[in-house]
Parts: structure tokens; sequence; C-alpha cells
């Protein structure tokens, strides 16, 4: 009876044994084992011969939108009503669609000085706070009335902008010694170097806080070698650089001379984007076509904006609404220049598009200064309330800065 049980053991544990033992054993489907040889393959061929077929992801392309506005300017006029929201409000829409939009804050921002008009600014930072509020992320801080209010003026000015969270700003030191300021703004995949200087200043106090660099052959020098440094240094993608140029206000030809100098700074410097403002009034733009080797290889464009004019005002109190073409109107309008972009997987930028969007600085019934786009929504508004004057007059300013941007591009 023991013994039949063993023998029974036995039989079920060869049982389960053999189907494990030819599963094992069992020979390809394409009898490469025909001769009773069990095929050997090196442990992870089959996964390795299955990476090797796998297409490698796509490293998709990043883009980003930039916006270039001019000069905010707070005439007693502008500041006086208040509720400085209301001055943003109808192109705040607009300038929110860029990922980084430029403006030049032309005033000191001291809430310890009281405001105060042309010719000695000073802006409070609720002032600021409004643009900001409206899209505006990026500030240059280096023009002729950066010093207005002297050292204090300086120093809060910078305090402020440092203490704001997700803003950047250039153009002051925080001592005479310190190299030239710059901004590294990380965005989209994009690594933007951005740096804001002036060539002028309406006196000399704490110029050595200021990025300040004169329109002499030997302070340009001096520029040059300090941004060709600079931009080699940073690794960065593209190159922003804001000047406030010493020329005439209110000027509206470009001289060759100043052509030669921003080229110059493409060429030797790699500046990307050129951004001037000062005189107040829309110069026009153009896309240029660096010859360096630098240019070649990446395959970029620069481009230059020679002057955006004002964003707000009041420089333009009485609109001449009988002679439109008056030099002193063209201070009531300004450009927002909009650029898209793109960056591929191994580096290169390329500009995909620019939109210029012309604004105008509307007096309100209440006599509040605001901005408004110059399009055919807000001028047909204007005929709809019978405001046939405003109506009439900025047509006929919009044709005017049209025909100017379009022969800036030509």
């Amino acid at each position: 009876m023991l013994s039949l049980k063993k023998s029974c053991v036995a039989f079920f544990a060869a049982a389960l044994f053999l189907p494990l033992f030819f599963s094992c054993a069992s020979v390809p489907s394409d009898g490469a084992a025909s001769s009773g040889e069990i095929e050997k393959r090196p442990v992870g061929e089959t996964q390795a011969a299955a990476s090797k077929t796998a297409e490698p992801e796509a490293v998709p392309d990043s883009r980003i939108t930039l916006l270039f506005a001019g000069d905010v300017m707070a005439h007693a006029t502008n500041y006086r009503p208040g509720k400085f929201g209301r001055i943003w409000r109808d192109v705040a829409p607009l300038v929110k669609t860029a990922d980084l939009a430029f403006a030049n804050i032309e005033a000191p921002v001291s809430d310890t000085i009281p405001w105060n008009t042309y010719p000695q600014f000073n802006m409070h930072s609720e002032y600021v706070e409004a643009a900001i509020g409206a899209g505006f992320n990026v500030f240059s801080l280096a023009n002729n009335h950066t010093n207005d209010q002297l050292l204090q003026g300086i120093k809060d000015t910078k305090k402020y902008f440092d203490s704001r969270k997700g803003i950047w700003a250039c153009g002051l030191k925080d001592k005479p010694s310190d190299p030239i300021s710059h901004k590294i703004i990380e965005k989209n995949g994009f690594k933007i170097l951005f740096v804001a200087i002036t060539e002028l200043l309406n006196r000399g106090d704490a110029s050595s806080y200021i990025d300040y660099y004169p329109s002499t052959q030997k302070k340009r020098a001096q520029l040059s070698s300090e941004l060709k440094t600079l931009q080699e240094k940073s690794g960065c993608d593209l190159f922003v650089l804001s000047v406030h140029t010493d020329e005439p206000e209110y000027v509206l030809s470009v001289t060759e001379a100043r052509k030669k100098f921003y080229r110059d700074l493409i060429e030797e410097c790699k500046v990307d984007i050129v951004w001037a403002n000062h005189p107040h009034v829309v110069k026009g733009y153009e896309k240029v076509e660096p010859s360096t080797s630098y240019a070649e290889q990446s395959g970029r464009k620069a481009f230059i904006m020679y002057a955006n004019g004002n964003v707000i005002s009041a420089q333009r109190q009485e609109p001449s609404f009988k002679k439109p073409e008056t030099d002193w109107d063209n201070t009531g309008d300004g450009l927002f220049l909009r650029m898209e972009l793109k960056k591929t997987a191994d580096g290169k930028i390329t500009i995909e598009k620019t939109e210029p969007f012309l604004i105008t600085t509307y007096i309100a019934p209440s006599r509040q200064f605001v901005i408004k786009l110059l399009d055919d929504s807000f001028l047909d508004a204007l005929d709809r309330t019978e405001l046939s004057d405003w109506a009439s007059y900025l047509r006929a300013r919009r044709d005017i800065v049209n025909k100017r941007i379009g022969e800036s591009e030509n």
C-alpha cells in the first residue's frame, strides 16, 4: 500500500514536470533548431532591437510673444484724476496677449517724494502698478529723466522694482562701481538677455548710478566692449537692448549715423532687438539681416525700433482738429509692436511675425487722458456718439502714422 502511494506521487510529479520541461526547451518557429539544439540569444537582444527601431520623440518648437511700447509719462494732467486703471483699460487685452511686454518708465518712481510734473518728474508706485496690471512686465528705467529727483529718486525707484516679483527692470545700479546692469529672463524655453542704457541725462547728478553712456566715440567703444562680453557670458538665446537716444525730440527722421550705430551693435555685440526711444514720436522700425558669420550660422535676422512714441502723456493737450498734420500732434500717437518668435530644437531663433498696433492718447469727456487703440472699432464708436471732430481728426492721424511706418519698412 505504501509503495502504491509512492508510485502515485512520483507519477504526478513527473506529469507536472514534463510540460514545464518541454515548454522551456521549445524550438523557435523558424526551424533554426531542427538539429535539436536550442537557439541561444544574448540577454536583452529582443529589447535592444525594439529600442533601435523606436522613433525618438520630437522636441517641440518653443514660441514666445513680445510686445514693445514707448514712453510711459506722468504729467499732472495724467495723474491728478487718479483711477489709473482707466488709462489702460482699453489696451490691456492686447498687452496681455504677450508673454513679455516692454515699456520705458520716463520718471523716477518714489512714494517718499511728492508727485511732480515736467520738468522734474516723479510718479508714485500706484501709477506703475496700473501699467503692470495691464500686462507690462519688463521696464527700461534709464532715460533723461531718471535722476530728476537726484539720488533719492534713483534709490527709491530701484528698491520698488527690485521688490516686484515677476517684473524685470534695468538701467540702475546699487553703487557706482557696479558693472552695467542686466536681467536674464527665462520664459517659454527662451533665455533672454535684457539691458537698458541712456545716452543722455538732463542733469549730471548721481549719473554713476545709472547705465549712462554718452554718445561719444570713447563711451560707445566702452559700451560695445561691455555688451559683447556680457552677451558671451550670458549664454542667452536672444539679446534685447533698450537705448534712450541722444537725439532731438519730436524729429521724425532717422540719421544714417544712428542707423550705423545700431547696426554696429548688432554686428559686434550680437544684439538681436534694438528698442530705442526718447523723441516722443513714432519713427518706425525695420528688420535687419546681419552680415556676420554668427548670423549666417544662426539664420537670424535682427530688428530695430527707432522710436515707438508715447504710450501715455499729456503733451498733446489741445489736438489740432483742423490741421491734424501739425508737428506737435505727433506726441499724441504711439506704437505697440508685437513680435512672435520661434526657437527650434537645434536652438535657431526666427522672428515669425511682427504686427504694429497704433495707439492714441484720447481725452475723454471727463478730461481724463486714456489710451485707445487707433482702429476702426474706436473710430466708428466716435462717429456713433457724434464726436465727429475726434473721429475725423484721428482718422487723419492714423493715415499719417501708417504712411510713416510704411516708409520705414521699405
